[in-house]
């Protein structure tokens, strides 16, 4: 049976424990956290391990599991490699931006390092250990590290796959801004909406369905395929009557470079004459900077 150590028993931490007990094919071992109680607690959750609160008390292990804050994660592999990790064991954190880099001196110390994050909700540890099911989890480190990775998600319930090299915070930027911007332009919309005179009861009703709709058609048809609207259509006039009602000076910029984004995205299907008066109506200047397509 496969050994690990939990260190940092928070939400995340004791319920990837939990999984890993629950497989059958990993015997918890130390839970270490910074009081007694929090990891005994912890310990109660798994339903396994030994309360461990300092580093020399920590045993040897197959794995062990950094489930700590990102800015804790390169001292605490520090302390862990002071204190002794065994040659060969696998270090790893579960940061969603970081990668397997902060845990150099446990690789000093002959240990394989890397990542696993989950693309999942650990809110609530109970409701996520019976809902952990065919969860993406993204891996990263070295080869051996990774494989041991794969493992492990596999048997907890996880999809595994590899980012690429350094990969790890374009990664966390694609979900932040999938999940942290939409609800962002969720509430730019509904101020816009309310703006406009649509009653507080219909605005969700009506932008619900649109952005529903809209996300599945991005999802399933590619996002060239799915765009519609005025700066699709090279409509500039109805793009400048947009930013007349955009009083405030944040909101006018977020609709100018996303506006500048969008022109850049329907490629193709504007001609030249309709992309140069829509990006004039944005208010962007020929020179004012390369935007990246993202079409194809």
């Amino acid at each position: 049976m496969i050994r690990i150590n939990i260190i940092g028993a928070g939400r995340l931490g004791k319920t990837l424990a939990a999984l890993a007990r629950r497989s059958g094919r990993y015997r918890v071992q130390d839970v270490m956290t910074r009081g007694a109680d929090s990891a005994a607690a912890a310990c109660a959750f798994i339903g396994m391990g030994r309360a461990v609160t300092e580093w020399a008390d920590v045993s040897a292990a197959d794995l062990y599991l950094l489930a700590v804050p990102d800015a804790a994660i390169a001292d605490c592999a520090q302390r862990l490699a002071a204190a002794g990790v065994p040659a060969g064991a696998v270090v790893f954190h579960a940061s969603g931006v970081s990668g397997s880099e902060l845990l150099r001196p446990a690789a000093a110390r002959g240990a394989h390092i890397g990542s696993l994050h989950p693309a999942f909700s650990f809110a609530d540890p109970a409701v996520a250990l019976e809902n952990f099911s065919d969860v993406l989890c993204a891996l990263e480190g070295d080869a051996e590290a990774c494989a041991a990775l794969r493992e492990l998600a596999q048997a907890i319930g996880g999809r595994p796959f590899e980012l690429a090299d350094g990969g790890k915070p374009a990664y966390h930027a694609a979900l932040s801004v999938a999940s942290n911007y939409l609800v962002t332009l969720t509430a730019i919309a509904r101020h816009l909406a309310g703006q406009g005179g649509v009653p507080e009861e219909l605005i969700t009703p009506l932008l619900g369905g649109l952005m529903r709709q809209t996300l599945e058609n991005a999802l399933a048809l590619g996002p060239q395929a799915a765009l519609t609207g005025p700066i699709a259509r090279g409509d500039a006039s109805t793009v400048a009557l947009h930013l007349q009602v955009l009083d405030d000076e944040g909101l006018r910029a977020v609709y100018q470079a996303l506006g500048r984004q969008t022109a850049a995205l329907a490629g193709e299907r504007l001609s030249e004459p309709a992309r140069r008066q829509v990006l004039s109506a944005l208010g962007a200047a020929e020179d004012s900077g390369p935007v990246q397509s993202l079409a194809g």
